[in-house]
């Protein structure tokens, strides 16, 4: 659904939403003579659409399910723009990251490089990355995603103004040189915040402080990763595990087994989703979780507001501010219930039975959308130079990582808020479904100049990623759009400490002709 159509009412919406209910649902089948790895999220996750609209399709399986109304349904919210009294589009208050998920997800897609840190700048799925670097743990007077917007009377917890982001040249140990004489280029940013631009008082010191740009990742396919067993997940890490070739991060698999920090809440799904792998099941994942702290929408079961890790820093450091003391009965009069100020924002700002405003029925619908999403089928793999790029990336080690291929298991998938129960048949499913990710869902290092906090990250899917330049208006890559094609991305894995250093060595010796095959193979999955 593109822009044009927020401009309905919804009551046009829900008109045009049942006229549509009586399309026949389609019934995907493999063809034959198609390669089984066209269907990139399998039959029941699969779209054959190559549009700039190609990560915007419910998959066969919510068609199949009759949840086709749900879906659009959900997929309003995530493309609407929220505000603080409109319902059913109000949150946003007190503080908050963003407006609407889209602007995360410029065309449902990954993040794109951005040179300055705003809000409201089309397309920047930037989240902040505020923590000491002595400890690698965040900053604890803002939050996870440190927002940088406030509703009247409230003040952002950073001022963005002061935010500034610098792209840096780097020139590798190869001079930025394959051997047979092309070039590249390699930059990476630098994001500084001064002490000045903080709201509330710093729990760690200063000058411990680090800086880091994580952008947001293509939203599409997420039900299907959920989807794999965790057996198999735990399978393939100790698969790595037995090989050896490097460390996994001790925080997720130690001792053969599960570390505590490996699963997710109070359930045995273990992490699979963000690039720091903070997430377990998508139904407390990246956007059941991000509608709320990213936009600041209350629900029934997430009835707070998304302040900082310790939510009294920020609470206490607006309670004390005379402007917000000065007008916070103006913008919140039912709040005055102490007649104190200070007593009435710390409460109202620290409230856990915040009245909900997003309704069960539309957060459910956007579950649906959430987990509806498919993934678009790899195209052209019948080309001779793409089945060449296909054997090489195979060869060279590529694979190891970027594992192309998974089984989805019952997908009787769990809930730690406990909102849907398990195997929920209020949303689709994917079980027994060959899917085609190209991630080992692992963490690993690459050592790159201003690496990500820990070091440690998830491998990403390539699936669809050659259909970024026009779902999306660009084709950066890496977790904070340092790179800027394909190459570039293969090359900052090159490290001499880095897990793919080997794989890129190979890489680096291949004729032209090869290099850019790989390039095709990558852009055609």
């Amino acid at each position: 659904m593109r822009k044009t159509t927020l401009i309905l009412s919804v009551v046009l919406l829900a008109a045009c939403l049942g006229a549509c209910k009586n399309d026949p649902d389609p019934e995907p089948h493999p063809q034959p003579g198609i390669d089984e790895e066209t269907y990139a999220g399998g039959v029941l996750g699969t779209t054959f659409n190559q549009s700039a609209s190609a990560y915007e399709d419910p998959t066969p399986a919510v068609e199949q399910a009759g949840m086709v109304n749900a879906f659009k349904y959900g997929e309003f919210f995530f493309e609407h723009t929220v505000t603080q009294n409109n319902p059913p589009f109000n949150g946003l208050g007190p503080v908050y990251v963003r407006s609407s998920c889209e602007s995360c997800h410029p065309g449902y897609g990954h993040g794109r490089r951005m040179n300055r840190y705003r809000a409201d700048d089309w397309g920047n799925g930037y989240l902040l990355v505020v923590y000491d670097r002595t400890t690698n743990a965040y900053e604890k007077s803002v939050a996870g995603m440190p927002q940088t917007k406030a509703v009247a009377p409230f003040k952002a917890p950073i001022d963005e103004e002061k935010i500034t982001i610098d792209w840096l040249p780097y020139t590798d140990e190869w001079g930025n040189r394959f051997p047979d004489g092309e070039t590249y280029e390699l930059i990476y940013p630098e994001v500084f915040i001064p002490q000045d631009a903080f709201y509330a008082p710093l729990d760690a010191p200063y000058g411990n402080l680090a800086f880091r740009l994580e952008s947001t990742i293509g939203i599409y396919g997420t039900g299907l990763i959920d989807a794999i067993d965790d057996d198999s997940l735990k399978a393939q890490y100790q698969k790595e595990s037995n090989d050896g070739y490097f460390e996994l991060n001790p925080a997720i698999w130690a001792g053969g087994d599960w570390a505590a920090t490996g699963y997710y809440g109070n359930t045995t799904h273990p992490k699979r989703f963000t690039y720091a792998l903070t997430r377990g099941p998508l139904q407390d994942a990246p956007g059941s979780n991000a509608i709320w702290n990213i936009t600041n929408v209350n629900r029934s079961n997430k009835r707070t507001h998304y302040l900082s890790l310790t939510p009294s820093i920020y609470a206490n450091a607006s309670a004390t501010d005379p402007d917000v003391q000065a007008a916070f009965y103006t913008y919140f009069p039912q709040w005055n219930k102490t007649g104190d100020p200070a007593t009435d924002i710390r409460n109202y700002l620290l409230c856990d039975t915040l009245p909900a405003e997003m309704s069960d029925e539309d957060y459910i619908n956007f579950m649906v959308w959430h987990r509806g999403l498919a993934v678009p089928a790899a195209r052209n793999l019948s080309n001779e130079t793409i089945q060449r790029g296909r054997q090489l990336f195979r060869e060279i080690g590529c694979a190891y990582c970027h594992r192309p291929s998974w089984e989805t298991g019952d997908d009787n998938f769990t809930d730690p808020t406990h909102f849907f129960v398990d195997g929920d048949a209020r949303l689709p499913r994917y079980p027994h479904q060959k899917i085609w990710p190209y991630s080992d869902f692992v963490q690993h290092r690459l050592y790159m100049e201003n690496d990500i906090r820990t070091g440690w990250c998830r491998t990403t899917p390539l699936w669809g990623r050659g259909l970024a330049p026009i779902c999306s208006g660009h084709a950066d890559r890496l977790h904070d759009c340092r790179a800027r094609n394909v190459v570039e991305a293969i090359m900052w894995h090159g490290s001499r400490q880095s897990d793919a250093r080997r794989t890129v060595e190979k890489f680096r010796e291949l004729p032209k002709a090869d290099r850019d095959a790989i390039v095709k193979f990558i852009d055609a999955i």
